[in-house]
């Protein structure tokens, strides 16, 4: 019984291992949760903490919007809803790091109205 109770912890844990390895892609862009770090056209892009967890929240729904307020209680652990600038500053300097030409982006994309959104 012990034998079968570890070999079925062993069975559960092995999804567990390579969806920490994971690479997330969209395109050219290529995140790596397990080791954060984002490569593009396979060069590694320098993010911050928080450039990074940003990218990770926009890659959690890849078809999703998400507005704002939401990214503010995902990434920053904040409830206040007003101003959404610190997300604006932050998804700006993603841009000037991640994209070819930021003015018209190809991965972070603005939503108008709604949000943000992370793309092929």
């Amino acid at each position: 019984e012990l034998s079968a109770r570890i070999r079925a912890l062993l069975r559960r844990a092995k999804p567990a291992e390579q969806h920490e390895h994971a690479v997330l892609e969209f395109g050219d862009l290529h995140i790596v949760p397990a080791e954060g770090r984002v490569t593009l056209r396979g060069a590694d892009v320098p993010v911050t903490k928080t450039e990074f967890k940003l990218l990770c929240v926009l890659a959690e729904d890849p078809s999703g919007v998400f507005s704002r307020e939401t990214l503010l209680k995902k990434v920053w652990d904040y409830d206040y809803f007003g101003d959404g600038r610190l997300v604006d500053v932050h998804v700006r300097r993603l841009r000037m790091k991640i994209e070819i030409d930021p003015a018209n982006p190809r991965h972070v994309v603005t939503v108008r109205g709604l949000g943000y959104r992370l793309q092929s």
